[in-house]
């Protein structure tokens, strides 16, 4: 039998374990394995050179940030099974699975009304059914342990600070990820205490807390956030490259109707078909279709398209490649219909091509984040005295106002004639 007892070495946290054989025979299934060929960070690469991290390494690490958190409400008196343990290590290991290449733009471009949450889940429950008939896995509680890290996920677990673990304002996943992401763009701004974080916390009437101590680590933890959804994640040169890309791939939609393009068979699959959830929940095609698409099949379409036949996609290309991105500009207030039109001629004529092709050559843009919400789970600061106050209310620092405000950026992104 092989050693399923692995130690990965993690630029970020060190030396992490993968405790028992399930948890090694998920991380080996090709759904799993196909997150170290997607980037974390999708294009913020062209701004942060160093952010060529991968969602494995991000979903490794969240991974082990749940294993820390269970051991630490363990210790104050928290009841959490082993089984509990694995499912829950299972549930945030899988959390991103269903990420495309370059996180949001397949979302808009390629299938129609179809999440990253949605292809999770259905994920999820593909690798329950390959691990519950595989031989090396059907032991006693294997499928088991699946049927209850998909129920945690889905928040229809009967413990319910277990999803809050795994999705909530103050869950192993935003830890993980402000650690890494700060780590490997070198903005320090973003980096938190993930350990006294996690030693803060316990759980009060089903809910997590974090103990009062741990205040000041949670006000550093939403400051971090706030920098680095403006610094990285919502950057105007990051945005420009997304828009960019998605042009690039509607065009290539577009054409794909009428003409034959160069790609890989999985991204053919979507660029031809009209793919809707119906799709994926019904058919297998369009899930193993999904499982075969990485960064990689992209990038390579792109660099083919340069040398197409048609002049519109070829230049969208060539610039994307030469890192002659859209060009962002700040807008006071939307573009008027007049303007529209106006941008429209102009690229029409530089290009020579019609009017209609002209809107591929620029895209409006809304850029938001709040920090914090309301709406949502709150992060609740439990004092000495048993008394439990939601952080908006309890910070010293941190005004609700401030935390909830959710500033809105407009962006006009531009195809370069120069």
């Amino acid at each position: 039998m092989p050693n399923k007892r692995k130690i990965i070495n993690d630029p970020v946290f060190g030396f992490l374990s993968i405790p028992n054989d399930l948890i090694f025979d998920v991380l080996q299934h090709p759904y799993v394995q196909r997150l170290s060929r997607i980037r974390q960070l999708g294009l913020s690469y062209l701004v942060y050179p160093g952010a060529q991290h991968s969602r494995f390494g991000h979903s490794i690490g969240a991974m082990h940030l749940m294993q820390e958190a269970i051991h630490s409400l363990r210790l104050k008196g928290v009841d959490i099974t082993e089984h509990e343990e694995t499912s829950a290590m299972i549930a945030i290991l899988l959390h991103d699975i269903g990420h495309g290449p370059f996180s949001h733009v397949l979302e808009h471009t390629l299938v129609d009304g179809v999440t990253h949450e949605d292809i999770s889940l259905l994920m999820m429950q593909r690798i329950n059914e390959d691990l519950a008939s595989s031989h090396a896995t059907a032991e006693q509680g294997a499928a088991g342990s699946l049927d209850t890290a998909i129920a945690i996920f889905r928040n229809e677990y009967h413990k319910h600070f277990l999803h809050q673990l795994i999705s909530s304002q103050l869950d192993v996943d935003r830890m993980d990820y402000l650690c890494r992401d700060s780590f490997f763009t070198g903005v320090q701004e973003g980096r938190v205490a993930s350990e006294r974080l996690l030693k803060m916390l316990d759980v009060h009437d089903d809910k997590l807390v974090v103990q009062v101590k741990g205040i000041y680590s949670v006000e550093k933890f939403l400051v971090a956030r706030r920098l680095m959804y403006w610094q990285v994640y919502l950057h105007k040169t990051s945005v420009a490259a997304e828009q960019h890309l998605i042009k690039i791939l509607s065009r290539a939609k577009e054409l794909a109707r009428t003409s034959p393009l160069f790609c890989s068979p999985a991204l053919h699959y979507f660029l031809y078909n009209h793919i809707t959830f119906e799709d994926f929940a019904v058919h297998s095609e369009a899930l193993d279709q999904y499982a075969l698409l990485d960064d990689t099949d992209v990038l390579s379409a792109i660099k083919a398209w340069i040398g197409g036949e048609d002049k519109l996609l070829s230049a969208l290309s060539r610039s994307f490649v030469n890192r002659r991105i859209f060009r962002g500009e700040m807008l006071t207030e939307p573009l008027s219909e007049e303007q529209k039109t106006a941008l429209n001629k102009q690229y029409a004529q530089a290009l020579g091509i019609s009017e209609q092709q002209a809107q591929y050559c620029w895209s409006e843009h809304v850029s938001t984040s709040n920090t914090y919400s309301e709406k949502a789970d709150s992060i609740d600061i439990l004092y000495s005295d048993g008394t439990v106050h939601d952080i908006a209310n309890a910070s010293e620092i941190l005004d609700l106002a401030a935390l909830t405000r959710k500033p809105v950026k407009r962006y006009i992104f531009k195809y370069r004639l120069e």
